[in-house]
């Protein structure tokens, strides 16, 4: 095992562990081998989904995480790699989902609505989402116009909906805003990719999913390291023993990071990781 004191790297993906292209840096591909050899268990942490977490590991890289976890939907999901069958899930009640969905409506909101088999339901999405959307697999949009409510996805279980404004500011007055409604609803208010508000059950978050992980696997909490970029990061930063923002960390979740890497997510920060906290 060595003298590393750490034993789980938990990572956020997009901005964080994957470039621009949503492809793995060369420089993290190492970091993750070498985190293999330190015996040092890496743990995909995402608001996306299982099979889309997935599909960012391919050939070396999936073998490189076999026999481990994935944490998916904000850490409302716990699986094992390569089985499809979640250990933990979570959801929004129907009224809950449907209240939210109508609210986007009214404010004229591409929204991201995603249900339990990993799947995003997106309405009247703008050219830039719909471009970045090209890359991810189990995404349908559709009009708004054509459903007035969610009863189209009547069954699949609504584990999550997304608001995007690429007007992050804007977005986030938005949050402020919408906070008494959230509470009534049972819910809770976050953000990532500087572009999305995300309404999530109450308590599930990445902090809460990757203690659950932890527990079952019998590792302390201090010897966790998480790894993020942004506002839905922030729990599993403050959760774990070592907090660590990527340079591209947002302003409002950097104050709370005990560690900012020099190297931004999209460069391949993980070398840096590696380097810093876990060589013996």
């Amino acid at each position: 095992m060595g003298d590393c004191m750490y034993r789980l790297v938990a990572s956020d993906m997009d901005e964080t562990f994957l470039d621009a292209d949503h492809a793995i840096p060369a420089s993290n591909l190492r970091a993750l081998k070498r985190m293999r050899e330190l015996g040092v268990l890496f743990v995909p942490s995402s608001g996306r989904w299982y099979s889309s977490i997935m599909d960012n590991f391919s050939g070396e890289a999936r073998e490189l995480i076999e026999n481990g976890y994935v944490l998916s939907y904000n850490g409302g999901f716990i699986n094992r790699v390569g089985d499809p069958t979640p250990l933990t899930t979570c959801g929004l009640s129907n009224e809950c989902a449907n209240a939210i969905y109508a609210k986007g409506l009214e404010l004229g909101l591409c929204m991201h609505v995603n249900v339990a088999d990993g799947h995003v339901f997106v309405n009247d999405a703008p050219a830039r989402e719909r471009d970045y959307l090209e890359s991810i697999t189990g995404v349908t949009h559709f009009r708004g116009s054509d459903h007035p409510d969610l009863s189209f996805l009547e069954g699949r279980g609504i584990v999550k909906i997304l608001y995007v404004d690429w007007d992050f500011d804007a977005l986030q007055e938005l949050g402020r805003e919408f906070a008494a409604m959230a509470k009534r609803l049972g819910v809770d208010i976050t953000f990532s990719s500087k572009r999305y508000l995300e309404l999530m059950p109450a308590g599930v978050d990445k902090g809460t999913g990757l203690a659950r992980l932890a527990d079952m696997l019998g590792i302390p909490m201090s010897e966790v390291i998480a790894v993020g970029d942004s506002a839905n990061d922030l729990s599993m930063i403050k959760a774990a023993g070592l907090g660590v923002g990527v340079a591209n960390v947002t302003d409002d979740v950097r104050p709370y990071c005990d560690v900012v890497l020099e190297t931004a997510g999209t460069d391949g920060a993980f070398s840096e990781l590696v380097e810093r906290f876990l060589e013996p």
